[in-house]
């Protein structure tokens, strides 16, 4: 394989598929089925002799903030500024609903139910769905509809504090700008979608069930929720097995 070049380290994905890619512009449809399992069998080899690292799908712990930095990071909104008040009820949405970026951006003032204390979102399927309304996220929404939010001609919830009046348009700069309010440096990322990571495993140790948190988020796929059922190492210690390596015959 010397169009990988001589480092296993440097492979790459990107790198793989190139040569396939030129593979299958110069050569025959056999041609390109030796290549792929040739250079299947390859890679399998150099994994076992640690000479490279295979990342398979859903190999990696979701990444999350503790709970106490979830809290630290909502409690660094200043609520006796506008964009405080706004911002910790953007920050509450996402941290208990797991809501993305587009959740935010595009909810509108009739999509708040609150006698019956839901929130309407539509999600990337594009089907509406209602979400209960935690208590504390509920208030911080009042809160700024009442005191906070400009009296402007939109109908989205979230709009800039200054004027021309309308809606934002970034919350993953939001978030990170809150972080560093917060002082909060030691984060895994400071993506916005850390948080709805953070809301998923804050149901799971509040003992909600994989269902449940998929039904909360919206996954379509079960091996999306699938992932969270790893990031509770102190649950899953006690039935974890022994590694083989370790064992004598």
């Amino acid at each position: 394989m010397l169009a990988l070049g001589d480092d296993p380290a440097t492979y790459d994905a990107a790198s793989v598929r190139r040569i396939i890619v030129e593979e299958a512009e110069r050569g025959s449809r056999a041609g390109i089925g030796t290549v792929t399992t040739t250079l299947r069998g390859y890679l399998r080899f150099l994994a076992t002799q640690d000479a490279c690292i295979p990342h398979w799908r859903l190999s990696t712990l979701p990444r999350y903030l503790p709970m106490a930095d979830v809290e630290r990071l909502i409690a660094s909104c200043d609520p006796a500024m506008p964009s405080g008040v706004r911002d910790k009820a953007i920050l509450l949405l996402r941290a208990r609903l797991g809501l993305r970026a587009g959740d935010i951006l595009g909810m509108r003032l009739d999509d708040i139910a609150w006698k019956e204390g839901t929130v309407r979102v539509g999600g990337r399927s594009r089907r509406e769905i209602c979400l209960p309304l935690p208590e504390d996220a509920g208030d911080a929404l009042l809160e700024y509809l009442t005191h906070a939010r400009p009296n402007a001609g939109y109908d989205q919830v979230f709009l800039r504090t200054f004027a021309p009046w309308r809606s934002l348009s970034n919350i993953s700069s939001l978030v990170r700008w809150r972080f560093e309010r917060a002082g909060i440096t030691d984060a895994p990322s400071h993506g916005a979608h850390l948080l709805r990571h953070s809301a998923a495993t804050g149901m799971l140790r509040a003992g909600a069930t994989l269902d449940a948190v998929g039904a909360i988020l919206r996954h379509k796929s079960a091996d999306t929720r699938m992932q969270y059922a790893r990031v509770d190492l102190l649950m899953l210690r006690p039935i974890a097995q022994a590694w083989l390596g370790d064992l004598t015959c």
